[in-house]
């Protein structure tokens, strides 16, 4: 019977597999979340916490996830049933979370109704002359008008400014709050249906599609950045903003929160415990040298997000310089970066739908090769758990069709006027990185202490000719776990302070919703 069960599919070219990796751990993170934690966290003095973590959390656990695809060539829950089957659980835990992760496919949604209307003759969030705009309303184009509206008490980013109403009003549509859902926004489901597409097509058909498709996901936000990047230090105004990113502060080297960040910053951009890791790696063979592949590449994940903080950070120092107020005054995280701050930046460059263009194509293509990629380690470890009944001729794409056709329908519910406040609540409690913490303490203690250090570097060598160094068995067997031990200090709030808050969009959500999440 097994005799007649498809063989696993394998990368037909070492850059395919590459490339993969390199446009799942190289995501929306270090675009828009790492150059502000620099900023936020003592400039350069971040870079310390940061590099000292991802040596001693992030490679670490990088190398042993390779390693453990590439040796048992099963996925994220067969892995473990094969190496160490008392903690197969932990395959099971991964799958939960990347089902709560798909929710970021509302992220591109965003970013491709953006893109849509950079092709305007003029870009719509540049003036206030549009249906959804308020009569407080205030566009922001000149110094003096900005000037002027500081004195009157506000700043850029203010719910006045013609750039915010767009992203409140016109592409939010954002109700009160999360008990008052409204209707379905029908053109952001439209994109978020484009999205979920153009992740079942680029997997559909295995590694076959997916080593073809990672070409252009995987380089072309290189090319975006390099132009970004470019640009932005022509602009007058960029030493100012780099200034801001990089400036040192060594006192807060003191503050825990700096250094859990960091750790937090390591695990999202690394990509580890979540499954992915290890399931492209089952796909190489036996003998690739998984110990190199993996220290280039998380030095390529670390510069890329150093190097995208310069891109950002001169271009916001150039729209400080332009309204003539600090870089303060102009920073932005998350969403708010890439859909307010990054909006109104492009808007005071000549030729603005150009650079609209390259900024949202180039998010776009670095979430989808993160959405895909996760989407490809779900389906890999169903297949292995059941290789007869799922590897038959078109169970594939019958079974991605389905999951994707499901989760889209779910996530109308992010796409509603009050869908903000649903995706922020499950992205602070579903995809929060105590997940992560959790998974990698147990995959550590499996492999340092089940498994065994010692016999994890033996395996390496023998697959790739190198044996990794001391401190990687010191790491799997003490340091990383210890590591992953430490939490911030629980406070001791009250129960107003107990409200899950929705970040940077000034709500309270009602209490209930903290115990549901908890």
């Amino acid at each position: 019977m097994e005799e007649n069960v498809p063989k696993r599919e394998q990368w037909r070219h070492k850059r395919e597999y590459i490339l993969a990796i390199t446009g799942n751990i190289v995501g929306l993170g270090n675009v828009w979340r790492f150059p502000y934690l620099c900023y936020k966290n003592g400039g350069g003095v971040f870079l310390l916490p940061y590099s000292l973590l991802a040596l001693l959390c992030g490679l670490p656990l990088f190398l042993m996830e390779n390693a453990l695809g590439q040796y048992t060539q099963q996925g994220t829950i067969t892995c473990w049933k094969k190496l160490c089957p008392l903690v197969e659980g932990i395959g099971y835990s991964i799958m939960v979370i990347q089902i709560y992760s798909r929710i970021y496919a509302v992220i591109l949604a965003y970013s491709l109704l953006y893109l849509i209307y950079s092709f305007s003759s003029q870009l719509p969030w540049e003036s206030c002359n549009n249906y959804w705009n308020t009569d407080d309303c205030v566009e922001i184009s000149a110094v003096n008008t900005t000037k002027a509206y500081a004195e009157q008490g506000g700043n850029w980013t203010s719910e006045g400014s013609a750039v915010t109403e767009f992203w409140t009003r016109r592409v939010l549509s954002m109700s009160e709050g999360i008990t008052e859902v409204g209707a379905v926004r029908w053109d952001l489901a439209l994109c978020l249906l484009a999205v979920w597409l153009g992740c079942y097509f680029c997997i559909w058909k295995g590694l076959k599609s997916t080593g073809k498709v990672v070409y252009i996901t995987a380089l072309f936000p290189y090319g975006m950045l390099a132009v970004l990047l470019v640009r932005g230090l022509t602009l007058p105004g960029a030493l100012q903003g780099v200034v801001y990113y990089l400036k040192p502060d060594f006192s807060r080297l003191l503050d825990l929160k700096v250094w859990t960040e960091a750790g937090a910053q390591v695990f999202y951009s690394y990509g580890v415990s979540a499954g992915t890791i290890n399931t492209m790696g089952s796909f190489n063979r036996i003998n690739n040298n998984c110990y190199k592949d993996s220290l280039w590449l998380c030095a390529l994940n670390s510069a890329t997000s150093l190097v995208s903080g310069f891109a950002v950070f001169s271009i916001l120092g150039f729209m400080a310089h332009q309204q003539g107020v600090s870089v303060d005054n102009v920073v932005e995280s998350g969403p708010g970066l890439a859909f307010v701050a990054f909006p109104q930046a492009t808007a005071m460059m000549p030729v603005p739908q150009l650079w609209s263009f390259c900024f949202f194509a180039m998010l776009i293509m670095l979430g989808l090769d993160t959405l895909f990629v996760g989407l490809e380690a779900m389906w890999s470890t169903v297949s292995d758990l059941f290789p007869g009944q799922m590897r038959r001729p078109w169970r594939r794409e019958i079974f991605l069709a389905v999951f994707c056709l499901i989760v889209f329908l779910l996530q109308l519910t992010l796409v509603t006027e009050g869908g903000i406040y649903v995706f922020q609540l499950l992205d602070y409690y579903g995809c929060n990185g105590a997940c992560l913490l959790s998974v990698a303490l147990v995959e550590c203690v499996a492999i340092g202490w089940g498994f065994g250090a010692e016999r994890m570097c033996d395996t390496i060598q023998e697959m790739s000719g190198q044996r990794p160094h001391l401190l990687f068995k010191v790491c799997w067997r003490y340091i990383t776990p210890l590591l992953c031990l430490v939490r911030p200090r629980p406070q001791d709030p009250g129960l107003d302070q107990l409200r899950p808050a929705a970040p940077s969009l000034d709500y309270q959500s009602p209490v209930v919703f903290f115990y549901l999440g908890s």
